[in-house]
């Protein structure tokens, strides 16, 4: 399976690891005072990761589990996870951290509430783009906690799975609804295509998700971050699809939103009852994971649509260059 282009560094740390990964030099230990949410620590980090998923064209797949790799990336994990935990605020009330997520402002004025009342089509094509950094491999990252549950927990999510990954229908997975809506889109559909445009606001979503789901020692934070993504997405989902139709994107482009506004729905009391509720009755202790992974979510979302929306109400570009084929100001 041949994996995407690896993406041009983003400074020293980065480009250790590519260099590294081509085996053309050195693998460098982070620096103490690199950035922890910054470019070049959020793109040498995705790319210690995408080892696990897809790799990389011309990356030999060895490296995967390469001793010094896994050194100089335990470095960074830690360095972004103490970061995220320093902006949460932590706790033990899971339910009450759900419920807040439950609550919709009557004014909103969010990403997904400027796609659907006034969002351009080049702003809806760089969201996508945006996005396709997860959407194409869709539910992957939360596959990794299956084997660290147990019973009733590990039995729910697996059914939450099944529906991400189309019921056992390849054209019906969500990675592929999406790449569909891509190319309705003009977008291309290639994994990993956009990478290279793709700021640290977004790889830091991703990262999350890959750290949860690679650590044993970080399953209850991925539950709880698995339920906030389920319990937020439907209402986002309906108004992107209403940006959508307003934009003229038809049924085909249009159905990777509709299919999440009801599955996701019925995904969130399954995460709400049946994930959360029985891991917590098994490990209690894991209360404050779980509430962790629900705060790490909405903080890192919250920066990104605050990236977006604010390079937009600037001109700029949200992505860190112009999408190919488009004239974009900068």
């Amino acid at each position: 399976m041949k994996g995407p282009a690896l993406p041009q560094a983003r400074g020293p740390l980065s480009a250790g690891v590519i260099a590294t990964l081509l085996e053309r030099g050195p693998l460098s230990s982070p620096a103490a005072d690199v950035d922890p949410l910054g470019e070049d620590l959020q793109l040498a980090l995705y790319l210690t990761y995408e080892l696990h998923y897809r790799g990389f064209d011309g990356v030999s797949e060895d490296w995967e589990w390469d001793p010094d790799l896994l050194r100089v990336r335990g470095e960074m994990e830690r360095v972004f996870l103490a970061t995220l935990r320093d902006k949460t605020a932590g706790g033990q009330d899971v339910a009450g951290e759900l419920e807040n997520l439950l609550v919709e402002p009557v004014d909103g004025e969010g990403l997904s509430y400027h796609l659907r009342d006034g969002g351009e089509r080049r702003q809806v094509r760089e969201y996508v783009a945006h996005r396709s950094i997860y959407h194409l491999k869709e539910a992957d990252p939360h596959a990794w906690v299956i084997p660290r549950l147990q019973g009733r927990s590990k039995a729910a999510l697996v059914a939450v799975e099944f529906d991400e990954f189309g019921g056992g229908r390849a054209e019906r997975m969500h990675a592929q609804l999406f790449a569909d809506l891509m190319e309705e889109l003009e977008l291309d559909p290639s994994y990993g295509a956009y990478l290279n445009i793709a700021p640290a606001e977004m790889l830091a979503v991703v990262n999350m998700m890959s750290m949860f789901g690679l650590h044993r020692s970080l399953r209850g934070a991925m539950v709880g971050h698995f339920a906030a993504a389920e319990i937020t997405t439907p209402p986002s989902a309906r108004r992107i699809d209403q940006g959508l139709r307003r934009l003229g994107v038809g049924p085909r482009g249009t159905l990777f939103y509709t299919e999440h506004i009801e599955a996701d729905a019925v995904h969130e009391q399954v995460l709400r009852h049946d994930v959360i509720g029985d891991l917590l009755e098994r490990e209690p202790y894991l209360t404050r994971d779980v509430v962790f992974g629900i705060q790490a979510t909405d903080w890192l979302e919250g920066r990104f649509g605050e990236h977006v929306l604010g390079r937009w109400r600037s001109g700029r570009t949200s992505l860190l260059g112009p999408l190919p084929g488009r004239t974009e100001v900068r």
